[in-house]
């Protein structure tokens, strides 16, 4: 997604831009804007997210089940690696300072 804004006219306060937007398909889209010369940015930055907010893709329900289980089993996975990290440095500070 590439977006470009070209300054075609300004006055005091007012500037006409044209915003050009390549779509997914590699269309160019074409969007004219006649406002306040500081509002291009923030109206350019809110296109950009509509943009990328049409290219997300909702998981489906098996999707979403199958992920959640991924993330607990890397989650347990860690959980028991620390859990025999901190056992076996516990047993070698016992060793090395019990009386």
């Amino acid at each position: 997604m590439t977006e470009k804004a070209e300054n075609v006219k300004d006055d005091d306060a007012v500037v006409e831009s044209v915003a050009t937007s390549v779509t997914s398909e590699g269309v160019a889209e074409v969007k004219e804007f006649n406002g306040p010369k500081f509002l291009l940015p923030i109206v350019t930055f809110l296109r950009q997210i509509i943009n990328e907010m049409k290219k997300v893709v909702i998981p489906t329900r098996q999707e979403l089940v199958e992920y959640t289980i991924v993330v607990l089993v890397f989650v347990l996975v860690i959980m028991l690696f620390i859990t025999g990290v901190d056992v076996v440095i516990g047993q070698i500070i016992m060793f090395l300072f019990a009386k």
